[in-house]
């Protein structure tokens, strides 16, 4: 049983598989940091300085002056600044993976075109490969 389950871990699209899913996750922790600590702090200044991970509505109606004093408090808040940047985190990603298959797709060779003629099995003479039956002998073709 551990051979197999060797022979299983060691398979190439497994082990693939596995970098890609530590990648992604380190990729994950980048687009974030450059949504929260690059991206968010320039579009906040524009924006009149707003702090977007602090932008809350307080459901208890207590009015908190801030996320952290609402939080500590218990109350109930809708965190639409938190949510805004996760939007962009999903966006900054969605693109960037889109960049990276349009890439790959580009990287990819195409595949060879289908030959034009074929053989004729009964006198072997060269013929369009779309023929039913030989011009030549007269043979009928199969697919």
């Amino acid at each position: 049983m551990f051979k197999e389950f060797k022979k299983f871990a060691m398979r190439g699209n497994l082990v693939d598989m596995a970098v890609a899913f530590i990648m992604g996750g380190a990729f994950g922790k980048l687009v974030t940091s450059f949504i929260n600590d690059v991206l968010m702090p320039p579009i906040g200044l524009l924006f009149g300085k707003v702090d977007f991970s602090q932008l809350f509505i307080d459901l208890s109606g207590q009015g908190h002056a801030t996320l952290e004093s609402a939080k500590a408090a218990g109350a109930a808040t809708i965190n639409y600044g938190l949510f805004i940047n996760a939007l962009l985190d999903l966006a900054v990603v969605a693109f960037v993976m889109f960049l990276i298959v349009k890439q790959m797709n580009k990287m990819r060779k195409p595949d060879p075109p289908a030959p034009a003629t074929k053989d004729c099995p009964f006198c072997l003479s060269t013929i369009p490969s779309k023929a039913v039956r030989c011009p030549n002998c007269t043979s009928e073709l199969k697919g």
